[in-house]
C-alpha cells in the first residue's frame, strides 16, 4: 500500500486528555497513527490488534469505504445546516433508516451528538412527557449503581460509578439508585446471563414505596453495563423491572449506547434481551465513531404526548447546535447500510459461542476472579494489588499493547469488545496476548 504521511506531535502538553492518568501517560504515551479493518498502527507502523473497537464504537471495522465517501460527498454538498425550526434532508433520512433498526413503534429519533448528550437528552424526554400527561409531581429519575450514563450532570447524577461523581459534589436532586447486580457468588463464570439475580429488580418495588410512584419519572439502566466491568443482566431481571415500571407508570430508558448497533447480537440489545423499553439511547455504534454523533429513540406514543399536548410554538424545549449535523447523517446512513447488508448482528450470533469458550479459557490464570460474556463482550476481573486498585490492569493494558493488542480497563477489570468484523484467529489473538500479559502481571 501507498505510504501515508503520520504527524508526530512534538509537544504533548497542550492536549489535556480525558479519562486518563495524564502524568503518567506522558512519561510513557501508548500512541495511535492510522487504523484499517481489525487493526491500529502506531506512528513507527507496528500493528496493533483492536480488541475494543475504539471504545465500544468502530463496530464495522476501521476505515470502511462506504462511510468515508459519504462524509465526503456530503461536505462537497453541504457542510452544515440548521436544525432549528429548518430542516435538510439527510438529517430526515437518517432519522428514518435508525427507525428501521429499532423496536416496531418506536419511530420517533431524537439526535444529539454523544452519549452522554443522548443519555441526559432521554431524561429530559422523561420529565417532559409526564409533565404533559399532567404528572408534573414524576420528577425523580432511578438509575443503578455502577451504571455508566455519560458525563453530563443529568447522567453523571443518574449514573452510579463512584469516581465518575466524587469529584464534582452536588448533582441533580431527586435522584435514587438501585443495587448493581454483580458480586453473587453463585454467577461467577458464568456464560452469558447468571441464572441468580433477577430478584433484585424488585428493589424498585421498594424505592416506590419508599418514594411514591407518583414522584417517578423514569428508570434508566444499560442492558449490559459496559464501562463499569461487563455486568450481564440475570436472566428475568429485564423483564421484572418492564414490569414494574408498567405497574407504576414508569418510563424505562435503555441506554443502548454500547449495546446498540449489533453488539450483543441483535439491532438493539433490548431485542435480544425480549425486553422493549420506552426510549433507547445510542451513539458510538451509530457512525461507526467516524463523525461524532448520538440518538434517542421514543416510542411513538411518548413523542406524541409531548407534542400534542405542548401550547402551541416549541414542544421540547431542548436541542444542540449540531444536532442532525450533515456529515454525521451521512455517516450514520452508510453505517446503517452496512449493518443490514452485511449481517452483522447475525455475524455476533455466529461467532460468539466461540469468543465465549476464548474468553472463558482464561479461568485459572493468574489473578483472574471472574470471567463474563454476551454477544461480542468479554469482562475479565482480576484480583487487585493490596492497596493498588487497578495497578494490575493497567499493567496488562501496557503489556497487551507492547505485544500488539489493544484493551481496556476499568479498575481491575479488562474488557473486550472488538469490531464485530472479527474472525477466529483474531479471537484466538486476543485470548493468547492476554494469557500472557496475566501471567506477567502476577
Amino acid at each position: 500500500m501507498n505510504e501515508i504521511s503520520i504527524p508526530r506531535p512534538n509537544n504533548l502538553d497542550a492536549y489535556w486528555m480525558p479519562f486518563s492518568n495524564n502524568r503518567e501517560f506522558k512519561k510513557n504515551p501508548m500512541m495511535l497513527a492510522r487504523a484499517k479493518d481489525m487493526f491500529y498502527y502506531t506512528p513507527e507502523g507496528r500493528e496493533v490488534l483492536d480488541g475494543t473497537a475504539g471504545l465500544w464504537c468502530c463496530n464495522a471495522g476501521h476505515g470502511r469505504k462506504e462511510i468515508t465517501e459519504a462524509i465526503q460527498k456530503q461536505a462537497a454538498v453541504m457542510d452544515y445546516a440548521p436544525t432549528f425550526n429548518m430542516g435538510h434532508p439527510i438529517a430526515f433520512e437518517a432519522a428514518a433508516r435508525v427507525a428501521e433498526m429499532t423496536p416496531d413503534g418506536m419511530d420517533r429519533v431524537f439526535f444529539t451528538n454523544s452519549g452522554s448528550e443522548s443519555d441526559d437528552t432521554a431524561l429530559k424526554i422523561a420529565l417532559a412527557y409526564q409533565k404533559a400527561k399532567g404528572q408534573a409531581s414524576r420528577v425523580r429519575l432511578i438509575g443503578r449503581e455502577r451504571g455508566y450514563h455519560g458525563v453530563g450532570f443529568g447522567g453523571m447524577s443518574v449514573g452510579g460509578i463512584g469516581g465518575n461523581r466524587r469529584q464534582f459534589g452536588g448533582q441533580l436532586p431527586y435522584v435514587d439508585h438501585l443495587p448493581h447486580t454483580h458480586g453473587l457468588k453463585e454467577n461467577f463464570f458464568s456464560r452469558g446471563m447468571p441464572q441468580n439475580g433477577a430478584f433484585l429488580a424488585d428493589k424498585l418495588e421498594d424505592l416506590v414505596a419508599l418514594h411514591g410512584a407518583d414522584t417517578i419519572a423514569a428508570v434508566m439502566v444499560e442492558p449490559v453495563s459496559g464501562s463499569t466491568g461487563v455486568l450481564v443482566p440475570p436472566v428475568g431481571y429485564l423483564k421484572r423491572l418492564r414490569e414494574i415500571c408498567d405497574k407504576h407508570g414508569i418510563l424505562l430508558i435503555f441506554d443502548e449506547v454500547i449495546t446498540g448497533f449489533s453488539r450483543i447480537g441483535a439491532p438493539f440489545g433490548c431485542e435480544r434481551m425480549e425486553v422493549i423499553p420506552d426510549m433507547i439511547t445510542m451513539a458510538k455504534g451509530l457512525t461507526n465513531a467516524a463523525v461524532p454523533m448520538g440518538a434517542v429513540a421514543v416510542k411513538n406514543e411518548v413523542y406524541d404526548m409531548v407534542v400534542n399536548n405542548s401550547p402551541a410554538g416549541i414542544e421540547l424545549f431542548h436541542g444542540y447546535t449540531y444536532s442532525g449535523h450533515p456529515l454525521a447523517a451521512a455517516a450514520a446512513i452508510a453505517s446503517v447500510d452496512i449493518h443490514q447488508k452485511e449481517d452483522l448482528a447475525g455475524r455476533v450470533r455466529a461467532i460468539e459461542s466461540y469468543w465465549e469458550d476464548g474468553a472463558h479459557s482464561l479461568k485459572g490464570a493468574p489473578n483472574v476472579v471472574d470471567i463474563r460474556n454476551f454477544g461480542l463482550i468479554a469482562g475479565i476481573e482480576l484480583s487487585s494489588r493490596p492497596g493498588a486498585v487497578g495497578a494490575r490492569a493497567m499493567d496488562v493494558l501496557r503489556s497487551c499493547f507492547d505485544d500488539g493488542l489493544l484493551v481496556r480497563v476499568t479498575g481491575d477489570i479488562i474488557a473486550l469488545s472488538p469490531p464485530l468484523i472479527i474472525e477466529k484467529p483474531h479471537v484466538d489473538r486476543i485470548f493468547n496476548t492476554l494469557g500472557d500479559a496475566l501471567r506477567k502481571a502476577a
